[in-house]
């Protein structure tokens, strides 16, 4: 099901041969459904690690990547369709979030709840949580995920529980 939102478009610079700044590439792609069908995806670009090298050639679009890419970062555009809902989940990364169109609603393990609208801004910290939209209209939220170490509590770190590792909706799909 598509979003009804507008394509994205991915403008990509990079060096040229003299060292000087070049457009290395730019597309333009809608986000595609990811096999729960409650949101669409489109991986914008990733990094294989933190810090970035950005001497890599590799196009980040064409990276295996997860929700996370370990040692890395990620950054994607989601769609959350009207009545989405993603399962509970945690990340070992430090998330951000911009939404960009509609509104979403974030619920913490505990039941708690907070509601973000157009232009808010999320950052995660590698809580379980998730995400929501209860309204008639799809949310477009643009992450970029990084990852980090996983959060320590009472010195033991809190396990990691990915989407594609606890809604077996997603089979062993890529996620995009």
């Amino acid at each position: 099901m598509t979003a009804g939102l507008p394509p994205i478009q991915r403008v990509v610079t990079g060096h040229d041969a003299n060292g000087r700044a070049c457009f290395v590439s730019e597309d333009v792609a809608e986000p595609q459904p990811i096999p729960t069908g409650d949101a669409n995806f489109l991986l914008l670009w990733t990094t294989e690690t933190v810090p970035a090298d950005n001497n890599d050639p590799v196009d980040g679009r064409e990276r295996d990547v997860g929700t996370t890419l370990k040692g890395g970062s990620a950054f994607r555009i989601v769609d959350m369709l009207p009545g989405g809902e993603s399962p509970f989940h945690r990340t070992n990364s430090i998330d951000y979030g911009i939404v960009l169109e509609g509104e979403v609603e974030l619920e913490l393990e505990d039941g708690r709840k907070t509601t973000v609208g157009r232009h808010g801004v999320i950052v995660q910290r590698g809580t379980n949580h998730l995400w929501r939209n209860t309204t008639d209209k799809p949310c477009r939220i643009a992450f970029i995920l990084i990852e980090a170490p996983a959060y320590l509590h009472e010195g033991k770190p809190l396990d990691e529980a990915k989407p594609e590792q606890v809604d077996e909706r997603y089979g062993d799909a890529r996620i995009p």
